[in-house]
């Protein structure tokens, strides 16, 4: 289940507020002798964080949740997570539902799903964070003021429904992200002659990609070497972008397969990024990364 965009924090009496963790999304699936755990897109991930290894003593239940790992300040950081080898950096299984616990729990109101979460005795590293109910605005202003992503609303009475983006969850973001799909690249220079200067962005709309601007921050030197290698592997001579997309002169194409997470200050009057930065590649189907979905509100 996913949430839709909404543009502040408020406060209602009838909504519980999350703090909106930056990390990679999972449901862990328990049957009492092993964990299943899967990323949003259904792709096995438990070898990637060998720690959610089980969950003995608890009754076959099915949790869902954001894997994070936390920066030097105590922040989650999904570049921390992108970077992560083996143990070295910890990481924590934040839980916010349960979906199932002997018997499913789909069809009930989120305060009986969140009651009997809070009730379950999980080990580390799985954390159930403590909701605030009512006062969003409150919880807001420490999402702020502690440099968070931002925080989640769902309505007091939402049951959970799978795959599905709906009106019974909101998210505010105190930072602008997107997933869009890598198109294309411009060439590097200088200290990155042998690498690239930025990804050409874009988003599904139609057959073709829409082209919302070309990002070339938030790289490390390991990242540029690693994503360079990828831009020749999946390099094309024509281009994904729809006819006359204004990208710069020098543009070099690839095979749409990619996915960014990038942050953003802002959509532009001609519905470009603003100040992008790159934050990591996703396990997204591009396919399903769309202008509808992903672009900016409005018309």
């Amino acid at each position: 289940m996913m949430a839709t965009r909404w543009p502040a924090g408020f406060s209602d009496p009838e909504w519980a507020f999350e703090v909106k963790w930056d990390g990679v999304r999972a449901i862990a699936a328990w049957d009492g002798a092993t964990l299943d755990v899967r990323s949003r897109t259904g792709r096995a991930i438990q070898s990637e964080y060998p720690e959610l290894d089980q969950l003995d003593g608890l009754e076959p239940c099915i949790l869902d949740g954001e894997i994070v790992a936390f920066d030097a300040d105590g922040r989650p950081s999904f570049g921390m997570l992108q970077q992560r080898k083996a143990l070295e950096i910890p990481i924590s299984f934040m839980v916010f539902d349960l979906l199932h616990l002997a018997t499913p729990l789909l069809d009930e109101p989120w305060t009986t799903r969140s009651e009997r979460l809070g009730r379950l005795e999980l080990p580390p590293p799985f954390v159930v964070p403590e909701p605030v109910i009512a006062e969003g605005e409150a919880l807001w202003s420490g999402v702020v003021e502690q440099g968070l992503e931002g925080m989640v609303a769902k309505r007091l009475d939402s049951t959970y429904q799978p795959g599905r983006r709906s009106a019974n969850w909101r998210k505010v973001a105190r930072v602008d992200q997107v997933r869009a799909v890598v198109g294309g690249f411009l060439p590097g220079e200088g200290a990155r002659a042998s690498t690239f200067g930025s990804l050409l962005l874009g988003l599904v709309d139609g057959d073709h990609l829409r082209y919302i601007g070309s990002v070339g921050t938030g790289f490390t030197n390991a990242t540029l070497r690693a994503i360079g290698d990828a831009l020749d592997e999946l390099a094309a001579e024509q281009t994904p972008f729809v006819a006359g997309s204004d990208f710069p002169p020098g543009a070099r194409f690839i095979e749409p397969s990619l996915v960014a997470l990038v942050e953003f200050k802002e959509w532009t009057r001609a519905a470009k990024l603003r100040a992008p930065s790159f934050k990591g590649f996703t396990d997204d189907d591009w396919s399903a990364v769309t202008w509808a979905e992903e672009g900016p509100p409005g018309p």
